[in-house]
């Protein structure tokens, strides 16, 4: 295995464990620590200057702010919490404009069957959820989107040919 494959994988794995980290987080605390975030930014900056980036720069600039303009308005309206918007928008980094789509339906669906989960499991706790606003237990605990995150970016950037993926083969 040569310098560059090594660089690749390395990417790839840091890339991946920085988003089960803040999955994990957000699991136990229902929030997304502003260091995972500024990791990520960091891994798609060590990516770039390695060259295994599989965005060029300002692809990846522009899917992370359209990204965030768009999260930023879902946390306005009280939709997603501030760590959610913040660690999707830097997902998006590694996405670029041609992943992006991509990477939001697999966030989505991963999202939509987390959501399927806590109905299924606590058909009261969800009712009481939907009539709280979207904050299950009164005290803003609903789903962990942080998860639904990071197994979106994992499976769009990771596992599906593209992205890192691509890099990786």
């Amino acid at each position: 295995m040569n310098s560059a494959e090594i660089a690749k994988w390395t990417v790839a794995a840091a890339f991946a464990g920085v988003l089960l980290v803040a999955a994990a987080v957000d699991i136990r605390s229902r929030r997304i620590p502003n260091l995972t975030v500024a990791m990520l930014i960091l891994v798609y900056v060590a990516a770039n200057l390695l060259q295994v980036s599989p965005t060029v720069w300002w692809g990846g600039l522009a899917a992370a702010a359209i990204t965030l303009a768009i999260t930023y308005a879902l946390y306005h309206f009280g939709i997603v919490g501030a760590g959610d918007a913040k660690l999707m928008s830097a997902g998006a980094l590694f996405a670029g404009l041609e992943g992006l789509s991509l990477f939001a339906l697999m966030t989505v669906l991963v999202g939509g069957v987390m959501a399927v989960g806590v109905i299924a499991l606590n058909p009261k706790r969800a009712l009481r959820g939907m009539t709280a606003a979207g904050r299950a237990d009164g005290h803003g605990r609903g789903i962990p989107y942080g998860v639904a995150i990071a197994i979106g970016g994992i499976v769009s950037q990771v596992i599906i040919p593209g992205g890192l993926g691509a890099a990786l083969r």
